[in-house]
């Protein structure tokens, strides 16, 4: 009974009602659907679910949260309680912080499915009756009307038609009428008509159940950008840590110090080297990010996201409801001679009814409305009216105003040529207009008028498109400005695709979806027609015509099964990517794509070493929301796509997303001012300490001095979340090579000024205990000034210039710093003559500083390192 619901297209309704085992008239017992109802599961989406363990204890597993535990525990053995605390707190702050952004998150197959509830009218033992979506079974008799969402799949039985939005599901604009025979798919919404349908697949088994894999199979991208980053700068610090420790205690011990002295100084070592607010301060800049872009309308869903945002080089956006209004526009309506365009519309409308809503009836009700409002359309009545259905593709109505009684017709145009008397010339010129409004992707409606006793009067046409939304174009021409390439990814027609992006200013290279899944096979495609070929020509001349064909067609079927056609495709996309790549780089336009073709687009171009961004509405969208570095919900968006994206837009159109890339950029730029400030913090006190214990035997700075280092320098730094910073006109990357070396030089350059100051101290005869209150005033007042060299990639004077709030925060530790040297609070006092010394010394060095990053930058872009 197991079957794939494709397998019902085109089947006769009778022939599956036999393979399910039941009952048209009767519908399953209640006995048989509860039997199937086990075997087959419950009609919904099963899920798995990671445990609230799992997610809690994730936040403690890493690199950097095993530096700082080890560090933490360190402090617990050696009783440095006060350490100990300091270090809890920023451990849990960060960890706290990332779950709770994943919490406000909602879950993509939760949301998925809440698509499958509600209740449905099914048949059991002879009797309709409410039942929720949960319990139907394959075999179940169900009705389906106006307003209905399509509970499973389903095959229709008996009725007129159903006209079907399956946007969310498929992209398409437009509904697609269904007759008997033909399958309804999950979670797409009945619009027009009422039908029977039997159920043929449900819950997992449905096509639906596809975006859900989808989605879950996108749920295990790897990690962020910014999490790898993260993680090169914990392995960096982590290598360089271990190996100084351990120098630092083979020495020790090679010097028979104490092993308590020994291991208080690794652990003061350890929790210099440990950037333990680095996680911590990258969140909150990013939630910073987030909150600015809630203001503009857009929920951030994921914190990394923001980062991964600074970086996205390709937008591949939908459509449907995106680009566009997602409601049908009238373009230049086309008259027959002698007819009127006010004549034209008041027959359209008189033959449609506006309580029905219906998405091709509404914008002619408009058009009436906004350009004739003195014709009175309601002044007449519908003496009788019949709907479209597939088989006579128009509608009709019988109207009538005093004494003036006609039929109205609208509908397909070959329909309507076809009740009327015109000329083969003017049919043909007709017929030629309709294929040049289709070859732009629009819609036709053909309307007519017919009196008694005369044949139909063709008014003439209505071509109806889906409008782009008055900011796309914009949005996508400075998007382009800022260096990030769109392609519109549809499931639309190639014709309407095509005209749409014109009208956005794409350029028109463009694909079908049958193209992009069917590239890796065409060598395959093209021996298997040229061996057809051949044999049909050989059989055309002495077998009759519909014999050779088809024994032509049994012959490229048995090719098919002898050469495993998905084989082969796997083989080539393994040995073609990069040319796979390429093909879809050069791409603009993605047109007739299903889920698995937008989800194969964003994985295909990330392959290609790109950082893409989507942007959608459906259901359709949600895999290829999931799978994206950045995905966008945009307003009025499906629960599945809100889910599924990172960002979700609560204001119509797209223009928010540039401010979003505009506030992501500014973010990574304070970020990484602050990694690479951190770094070289983090090198200065580290290689400062090592060589002045193992050179030359002098500890420069005590335990309590390296907290308050710790404490001084990161807290107030959380600031940094506010400062100022340049907006880049390009994509941003993290490029490990250039932090690493930038942070690098500056770290080495601290250590150069901290020992040419212990040299010349020592050169004065000043004592020990001073030497290492001024090493920890210069720490304080040095460190802080190395954030204004860090903080841009040219001179510290240029613009953008730093927020007040971050110069108060700066300075005022900076200031706290002087006080507790200058008064010896829990360290020996060096007054104030000293302290405006180490002041005039730090400031010095930091114009050497800002001069060395210069360079440094500079070496770095003449090799290529830099952007």
């Amino acid at each position: 009974m197991e079957r794939k619901t494709d397998d019902y297209v085109d089947h006769p309704p009778e022939d599956t009602l036999n393979t399910l085992d039941t009952d048209p008239d009767q519908g399953l017992s209640e006995a048989e659907a509860a039997r199937r109802l086990e075997r087959f599961g419950p009609n919904e989406i099963q899920e798995r679910e990671e445990p609230l363990w799992h997610r809690v204890f994730r936040r403690f597993w890493g690199p950097i949260p095993w530096m700082i535990e080890v560090a933490a525990l360190l402090s617990a053995l050696v009783q440095k309680w006060e350490d100990f605390a300091i270090i809890l707190v920023m451990l849990l702050v960060n960890a706290l912080l990332d779950f709770f952004q994943e919490h406000r998150a909602l879950n993509a197959l939760k949301a998925l499915k809440q698509g499958l509830q509600g209740e449905a009218i099914v048949l059991r033992s002879g009797q309709y009756r409410a039942l929720p979506f949960r319990e139907l079974v394959p075999g179940d008799i169900i009705r389906l009307k106006i307003g209905n969402v399509v509970p499973a799949d389903v095959q229709l039985l008996d009725g007129d038609y159903l006209l079907l939005d399956q946007s969310a599901l498929t992209g398409e604009s437009l509904p697609v009428s269904k007759k008997t025979g033909a399958v309804a798919y999950a979670n797409t919404i009945v619009k027009q008509g009422e039908m029977r349908a039997v159920v043929v697949n449900t819950g997992m088994h449905t096509n639906f159940s596809s975006v859900v894999s989808l989605v879950s199979r996108a749920s295990l991208k790897e990690r962020s950008h910014f999490q790898k980053m993260v993680m090169q700068i914990g392995n960096f610090l982590i290598l360089i840590t271990l190996a100084l420790v351990l120098l630092i205690v083979m020495v020790a011990l090679f010097r028979h110090e104490p092993l308590l002295e020994i291991a208080r100084f690794a652990l003061v070592l350890t929790v210099a080297a440990i950037p333990v607010a680095l996680p911590a301060v990258l969140s909150v800049t990013m939630a910073v990010g987030a909150i600015n872009l809630a203001r503009r309308k857009a929920i951030v869903s994921h914190l990394t996201a923001i980062e991964e945002l600074a970086g996205v080089d390709v937008l591949c956006s939908d459509k449907t409801g995106t680009l566009t209004r997602n409601e049908m526009q009238v373009a230049d309506p086309i008259l027959l001679p002698g007819q009127s365009e006010p004549d034209l519309f008041l027959c359209a409308a008189l033959a449609s009814r506006l309580e029905n809503r219906d998405p091709i009836e509404l914008p002619i009700f408009r058009y009436l409305d906004e350009h004739y409002p003195d014709v009175d359309w309601r002044s007449y009545q519908q003496r009788s009216f019949t709907p479209f259905d597939p088989v006579r593709k128009r509608t009709e109505a019988v109207v009538s105003r005093a004494d003036d009684r006609f039929l109205v017709a609208k509908g397909a145009t070959q329909v309507l040529l076809e009740m009327t008397e015109l000329d083969e010339a003017r049919v043909a010129e007709v017929n030629r207009q309709v294929d040049a409004l289709a070859a732009k992707g629009y819609r036709t409606i053909a309307v007519g008028r017919r009196r008694d006793g005369e044949p139909l009067e063709l008014l003439g046409l209505i071509p109806l498109y889906d409008p782009p939304r008055e900011d796309s174009r914009e949005v996508i021409e400075e998007m382009q400005r800022n260096g990030v390439v769109v392609k519109m990814v549809t499931g639309d027609n190639l014709a309407i695709a095509r005209e749409i992006g014109g009208l956005l200013g794409l350029e028109q290279r463009t694909i079908r979806s049958a193209q992009l899944s069917g590239a890796a096979s065409n060598e395959l495609l093209a021996l298997v027609e040229a061996l057809t070929t051949a044999i049909y020509r050989r059989l055309k001349g002495g077998v009759p015509f519909k014999e050779a064909r088809r024994f032509a067609s049994e012959v490229m079927e048995e090719v098919g099964r002898l050469y495993d056609t998905r084989l082969l495709e796997r083989e080539f996309l393994h040995t073609h990517e990069s040319a796979i790549v390429e093909m879809i780089e050069e791409v603009d336009i993605f047109a007739e794509v299903v889920p698995e073709d937008k989800y194969r687009i964003i994985d295909t171009l990330q392959k290609g070493d790109h950082i893409v961004a989507m942007t959608g509405d459906g259901v359709n969208d949600a895999p290829a929301l999931k799978k994206a570095d950045c995905g966008f919900a945009v307003a009025n968006a499906t629960d599945a796509a809100r889910a599924a994206a990172d960002i979700v837009l609560t204001a119509p159109g797209l223009s928010v997303i540039n401010e979003a890339i505009r506030q992501a950029r500014i973010t990574f730029a304070r970020m990484k001012s602050y990694a690479t400030f951190r770094i070289a913090e983090t090198l200065r006190i580290i290689l400062f300490m090592t060589v002045s214990i193992i050179v030359f035997d002098f500890y420069p700075i005590t335990a309590l001095m390296i907290i308050l280092l710790a404490l001084l320098n990161d807290i107030p730094i959380l600031t940094i979340a506010y400062d100022h910073t340049r907006v880049h006109n390009a994509p941003l990357r993290w490029n490990m090579r250039e932090l690493l070396t930038v942070s690098s030089v500056l770290g080495l350059t601290g250590v150069v000024s901290s020992f040419l100051l212990f040299f010349v101290l020592q050169e004065h005869g000043v004592s020990e205990d001073m030497i290492r209150s001024l090493l920890f005033l210069k720490l304080i007042v040095a460190g802080h000034s190395t954030l204004y060299v860090t903080r841009a990639e040219g001179w510290f004077w240029e613009r953008p210039w730093p927020s007040p709030l971050l110069m108060v925060a700066t300075f005022g530790t900076e200031i706290l710093g002087t006080l507790i040297a200058v008064y010896g609070v829990m360290i020996t006092p060096v007054g104030w003559a000293y302290a405006a010394w180490i002041w005039l010394y730090a400031l010095a060095w930091f114009f050497v500083n800002d001069v060395i990053k210069v360079l440094t930058y500079r070496m770095l872009r003449r090799e290529g390192a830099v952007d």
